[in-house]
């Protein structure tokens, strides 16, 4: 159909010139199309300027939130940030998916990460057992916490981001950011957690991460126990035991942008800001359309916030 359409398109254009010498059947006949389809075509060109200006309002709408907040989204991020708004927006995914073809508006795609584990697990005795056994999502809000470092370059140096995510809701519950790989910061971050989420948290829930030194350091460990939270670990070398984590940071890297970042408090700026984002405003479409923080409330208070909408 496509194809049709742009050879109708050539021999309209064919036509319209003042030194043509060809007739249109002849030129329908060499195009390989009916002469009959070319007139119903031309006879449509009003419903096609009508239907192009539909399609670029309709296109406005979907760029509007396609930058919302700076942060690029796909198609489903797009139809999610619509149905989030004061007034909401039912546009369909392949609406939205066609209009983004049409004017090339594209969603960066995720890079595979070049690099390993910035902090590579010692040979110790320290190892804990894989409790979670990649079931993320099976026992609950707050039970599987799962934790990790990664690297943040900026200005041709890097900082280092230590974060806690809850696997069944994906909320970033604690994050601290710091210049250097000094254990202390992982242990500022579970610190946190408890400081804020204490009420939540039972002698059940588990803190799962890698075979990182930091995390099989005797420091660690011990608050930990002091904390009276199980400790878990991924197999070595075994980025899917902590997939949901390598997620969170894989999507965080591509939508961040740190060009203008010179200093370090610039960076906590953005990452602040990011982090901000993605619990209260990056909607997941696995999270019944919510993001992380209105997720956690539906599924504790039972009300769905989008309800008639």
């Amino acid at each position: 159909m496509e194809k049709e359409k742009n050879k109708f398109e050539i021999i309209h254009d064919v036509v319209s010139k003042e030194n043509n010498m060809l007739n249109i059947s002849m030129l329908c006949e060499i195009a390989g199309v009916s002469r009959s389809g070319y007139y119903r075509w031309v006879n449509a060109s009003k419903y096609r300027e009508e239907q192009e200006l539909k399609d670029r309002a309709d296109f406005e709408i979907i760029l509007k939130a396609y930058n919302y907040r700076g942060y690029n989204k796909g198609a489903k991020g797009i139809y999610m940030n619509l149905i989030h708004q004061e007034k909401p927006i039912v546009m369909n995914l392949k609406k939205i998916r066609r209009l983004m073809k049409k004017y090339n508006l594209i969603c960066p795609i995720r890079k595979a990460n070049p690099y390993r584990r910035m902090a590579k697990a010692l040979k110790t005795s320290n190892v804990a057992d894989n409790l979670v056994n990649r079931e993320f999502t099976a026992y609950g809000p707050r039970m599987i916490l799962l934790t990790d470092i990664t690297y943040i370059p900026y200005n041709g140096v890097h900082c280092y981001l230590s974060t806690i995510l809850d696997a069944f809701t994906k909320q970033i519950l604690a994050y601290v950011l710091s210049e250097s790989l000094e254990v202390d910061f992982v242990l500022e971050t579970v610190n946190q957690l408890i400081e804020k989420h204490k009420v939540n948290l039972t002698a059940e829930t588990i803190i799962h991460s890698d075979q990182g030194c930091h995390y099989t350091s005797c420091s660690f460990i011990q608050l930990l126990k002091d904390k009276k939270l199980r400790q878990s670990m991924s197999r070595k070398g075994n980025c899917w035991d902590n997939a949901p984590q390598e997620s969170f940071f894989g999507h965080m890297k591509d939508e961040i942008d740190l060009s203008n970042c010179n200093v370090f408090e610039e960076v906590k700026k953005v990452i602040d800001d990011w982090i901000n984002y993605y619990n209260n405003e990056r909607y997941q479409w696995n999270l019944a359309k919510l993001s992380p923080n209105e997720y956690y409330e539906y599924i504790t208070t039972g009300v769905y916030p989008l309800k008639n909408k």
